[in-house]
């Protein structure tokens, strides 16, 4: 008969004194031979001390180069676009909630001591091997803080397990598990909270100041929306940052375009707010700022209006074809996303709608270009890191600033969700998926390739 091989952990140098704690619901005292027969195991050879810690009992070796893997494709909550950087993974303790608001979450600090991880790729694929087997195996999905948790109900030993689809989206609402907390201020040229209830929010998480909903809506300037379609009023958006501190609750800002000069936009956003708005971007937070939002970096505190050349010039040419800067790696990766989700016909290109000139170039020493024009030469796209200028080990929170009106046909200045009329994703929609997620996820030099928690 073939004889399987049992993972012993002492002999990966993984026994240790102590445990990390009891995982819920995983039994962690026997292990699974490639036979599928199981064993005794929790203890050296000397009886005394333990030889591997709940989940990493039930791993096994497998003869003639056969693993246990766990494989499947990640996606958006609504299940239809493939998602990229996302981390999978099985916890070898407890999953410890989050907390709201900005926080330094840089990539390799994911709770729950994972036993084994991943991180999907452009097609939104994954694979996990040393898979431990049995019965009820958890697994966690996750970018940033949103995260769903699932129990795969059998692990088989020595072969892959295919996950459904279904079993691998992000969550809708709190019920399936985390999503951030996030603040969307309105513009009368961007519904950006159209765009979140198009990629699977449920209705029921969108709110107003202080409710339990994970998306709170504040009324912007210049014909963005102002209520519910339950005649509940936004707060107005200065509201949202009058001081660090109420800033700070939230996780991500999405700031819509509102579609007005300096005179109209400025007002609400005086000295004191645009401190807090770099505190709280140092402070970890996260912020996607559309168009005329660059009020807060062009008069914002040094250096914000150092992470590029701003300037004022003609609107683009409506269409006009957009280029995705591929050298980076994550630029590469979004390249290859569009053409898998059907944003690009071509590669590194794509034609877009709306787009504005306030950016001719990007400062290199702080911040990176994603997508651009070149007649007339134009940033479309880029990101910077905080607090700008330090080490990189030592940032904590992330920018994204949009050139672009995504506004489709959707109708801003209506009640939530009666102006949502628009259900397909254009290409442009598509871009601003990508590096919304991106936005979510765990801070990582630009330079640099993601990689999965150790």
């Amino acid at each position: 008969m073939k004889r399987a091989l049992l993972l012993a952990c002492w002999a990966l140098g993984c026994g240790r004194a102590g445990g990390a704690g009891d995982l819920d619901n995983v039994a962690g005292d026997s292990s699974v031979v490639g036979d599928g027969s199981a064993v005794d195991e929790g203890f050296s050879l000397d009886g005394t001390t333990p030889a591997c810690v709940n989940l990493e009992c039930r791993q096994v070796l497998c003869e003639g180069g056969a693993k246990t893997t766990i494989s499947g494709v990640v996606h958006e909550p609504a299940g239809k676009l493939p998602l990229y950087n996302v981390v999978v993974y099985v916890p070898n303790a407890k999953v410890e909630p989050f907390v709201d608001g900005a926080s330094c979450d840089r990539c390799g600090n994911i709770s729950g001591a994972p036993l084994v991880s991943a991180i999907t790729d452009t097609k939104g694929r994954f694979t996990l091997e040393n898979v431990p087997t049995g019965k009820d195996v958890p697994l966690v999905i996750q970018v940033g803080k949103w995260r769903r948790q699932i129990v795969v109900p059998e692990i088989k030993g020595c072969v892959d397990n295919p996950l459904d689809a279904g079993q691998l989206r992000l969550p809708r609402n709190k019920s399936e598990g985390d999503i951030p907390k996030i603040a969307i201020t309105t513009g009368g040229a961007d519904p950006l909270e159209c765009l979140l209830r198009k990629i699977g929010v449920d209705d029921a998480e969108f709110g107003v100041k202080a409710g339990a909903e994970r998306v709170h809506l504040y009324a912007g300037k210049s014909g963005g929306g102002s209520r519910l379609a339950s005649g509940t009023s936004y707060a107005p958006q200065a509201d949202l940052w009058p001081d660090a501190a109420t800033i700070k609750k939230y996780d991500i800002l999405l700031l819509a375009c509102e579609g007005a000069g300096e005179d109209v936009v400025g007002p609400d956003k005086p000295a004191p707010s645009r401190g807090a708005m770099l505190e709280y971007m140092n402070a970890g937070g996260r912020v996607f700022m559309s168009h005329l939002h660059k009020y807060w970096l062009v008069h914002g505190p040094a250096p914000l209006p150092t992470v590029a050349t701003f300037v004022e010039k003609p609107d683009l040419p409506n269409p006009t074809t957009a280029f995705i800067d591929t050298s980076f790696p994550k630029g590469v990766a979004l390249s290859e996303w569009m053409v898998n989700v059907g944003g690009s016909t071509m590669a590194g290109e794509f034609t877009l709608k709306a787009g504005q000139h306030t950016v001719d170039a990007v400062n290199p020493a702080t911040s990176q270009r994603w997508i651009y024009g070149k007649t007339p030469e134009s940033v479309m796209y880029y990101t910077f890191n905080t607090p700008i200028g330090t080490k990189p080990e030592e940032q904590c929170g992330r920018v994204v600033f949009s050139d672009i009106h995504v506004s489709s046909d959707d109708k801003p200045g209506d009640p939530f969700p009666n102006g949502c009329t628009t259900k397909d994703l254009s290409a442009q929609e598509k871009a601003l998926v990508f590096m919304l997620f991106d936005l979510s996820s765990c801070v990582n030099p630009d330079k640099e390739r993601p990689k999965p928690p150790k």
